[in-house]
C-alpha cells in the first residue's frame, strides 16, 4: 500500500512553540530569590526620602533624570563602580518610616509584575545612622513587606515575600547578623546571605557565622561567582556549605564546550549540577557588571541546555532598569524560550525557595503550574479561533 499525499488545506500547519508575548510574561506567575531591597526603589521615592531627611548629595533631583543616572553610573563593566551607585540609596533608608515605605513600595512593585513569591535581601547593619538599632531595622522591612502584601490583594494580585538578611563581606559583623536572622526566622525572615566586593574578601572570612547557621538548621545563601572566578564558588560550597549561589554565573568556566559541540564538565561543574545547586542568575546585571557581554552569550543559555538549577532574578531593579518581565524578554528574544521554558525556570526558583517544602509545594502546584497553564490555553484557543475564521466556507475533499 502506498502513501497518499492529504489533500491542500486537509493537514493543519504544526503547531508553534508558545513563544511568550510582553503581555503573557508580565501575567505570568514569576519568583524571584536574588532581589536588594537597596537597589529597587522607585526614583521618585528617593527623591522625596532625600528631601525629607535632609540628604543633599544627589546627583539629580528629578526622578527621570535620576532613574537614567542611576542606570547609566550603574553600565560601567565594573562591579564596584555598580556598587557605588548604592550609597544614595542607602543614604536615604535610615528612619523606620523610610524603611517601611521602601519594603511596602517594593512587594506592590514586584506583586504588578506577577512576582507571587520573592525572597528581598538587605543589609541591616548599612541602617543605623540615624540611630535604629539592628532588631528595629528588620521589624521596620518586615511591616513594610507585609503592607505591601496586603495592599497588593486589594489591587488583585498575590505575592509572598520573605527577607533575606545579609553581611557585608568587608566588615566583621557577620555572626551578629546570622544570629539576628535565627531571632526573626518565624517573623518573614528566611535567609541569611553575605554580599559587597568579592575580591579580597573570600567567603571563608566568615565561616563562625555559616557554622553557626548550619547549627541552627538555618538557611543561606553566598554571594560568590560574579566578578571573582571558581574558587569563590568552591569556598562558598566546600567550605561555607551555601545552599544557594548568589549568581554563580563564573560556574561557565569549568564547562568547555569542544569544536565539534560536545560539552565537558569539570569536577566542580559537575558537583554543582549533580548536587543541584541553585543559581541565581541575573542577565542584566551581569552584563553591567561585565560578567557577561550580551544576553544572546550569557552563560544562562547553556546553563540551561544543561539542566543546570538555574533560576532568572532582578539582583538591583533601579540599577539596571529592569523587572522580572524586562529579564524575561530578554531570555526570550536572546534564546527563543518558550512558556515552557519560563515556568521551568520558575519552578526551578520556587523549588530552591528557603520556605518549607509543603508550602514550597503549593506553590508550585496551586499557584504556578496553574498560571502557566492558563496562559497556554489562552493561547491555544486563540490560534484555534484564529484558524477557524481562516478557513471559509469550505471544507476538507471528500
Amino acid at each position: 500500500m502506498t502513501s497518499q499525499t492529504a489533500p491542500t488545506g486537509a493537514v493543519p500547519a504544526p503547531v508553534p512553540a508558545h513563544v511568550p508575548t510582553p503581555d503573557q510574561i508580565r501575567r505570568a506567575p514569576k519568583v524571584l530569590l536574588h532581589d536588594h531591597l537597596d537597589g529597587g526603589l522607585r526614583p521618585g521615592t528617593v527623591v522625596e526620602l532625600a528631601r525629607e531627611s535632609g540628604y543633599t548629595e544627589l546627583p539629580e533631583t528629578d526622578p527621570d533624570k535620576l532613574g537614567l543616572w542611576f542606570q547609566e553610573a550603574a553600565d560601567s563593566g565594573s562591579l564596584e563602580r555598580y556598587l557605588e551607585t548604592f550609597r544614595h540609596t542607602v543614604a536615604v533608608m535610615q528612619s523606620r518610616e523610610a524603611l517601611v515605605r521602601v519594603a511596602r513600595e517594593c512587594a506592590e512593585d514586584l506583586a504588578e509584575d506577577g512576582v507571587v513569591y520573592a525572597e528581598v535581601r538587605y543589609a541591616p547593619e548599612q541602617h543605623l545612622d540615624a540611630g535604629l538599632t539592628l532588631e528595629e531595622v528588620v521589624e521596620a522591612v518586615n511591616e513594610g513587606f507585609r503592607q505591601g502584601e496586603r495592599l497588593a490583594r486589594e489591587n488583585g494580585h498575590r505575592i509572598r515575600v520573605g527577607a533575606l538578611l545579609t553581611a557585608m563581606r568587608h566588615a566583621a559583623r557577620s555572626l551578629e547578623i546570622a544570629e539576628l536572622a535565627n531571632r526573626h526566622r518565624d517573623s518573614g525572615v528566611v535567609g541569611f546571605d553575605i554580599a559587597g566586593a568579592e575580591a579580597g574578601y573570600p567567603p571563608t572570612r566568615h565561616l563562625d557565622a555559616f557554622e553557626y547557621l548550619k547549627r541552627e538548621n538555618n538557611h543561606f545563601t553566598i554571594h560568590a561567582g560574579e566578578a571573582f572566578g571558581l574558587p569563590s564558588i568552591w569556598q562558598a560550597l566546600q567550605w561555607c556549605g551555601a545552599d544557594r549561589l548568589g549568581h554563580g554565573v563564573r560556574i561557565i568556566d569549568d564547562i568547555e564546550v569542544r569544536e565539534d559541540g560536545s560539552v565537558r564538565l569539570g569536577r566542580l561543574a559537575s558537583y554543582v549540577r549533580d548536587k543541584r545547586i541553585p543559581l541565581e542568575l541575573c542577565p542584566s546585571s551581569n552584563l553591567q557588571t561585565g560578567a557577561a557581554s550580551s544576553y544572546a552569550e550569557h552563560p544562562i543559555g547553556l546553563l540551561r541546555r544543561l539542566h543546570f538549577r538555574a533560576t532568572v532574578n532582578t539582583d538591583n531593579r533601579l540599577m539596571s532598569h529592569t523587572s522580572m518581565s524586562r529579564e524575561f524578554e530578554h531570555l526570550v528574544e536572546a534564546f527563543g524560550y518558550t512558556l515552557d521554558d519560563l515556568q521551568w525556570f520558575s519552578v526551578n526558583a520556587m523549588k530552591s525557595a528557603f520556605i518549607p517544602f509543603d508550602e514550597r509545594l503549593a506553590m508550585i502546584n496551586d499557584v504556578i503550574k496553574p498560571g502557566h497553564a492558563e496562559l497556554k490555553s489562552e493561547w491555544l484557543f486563540q490560534q484555534t479561533a484564529s484558524t477557524s475564521g481562516s478557513g471559509g466556507s469550505g471544507g476538507s475533499p471528500a
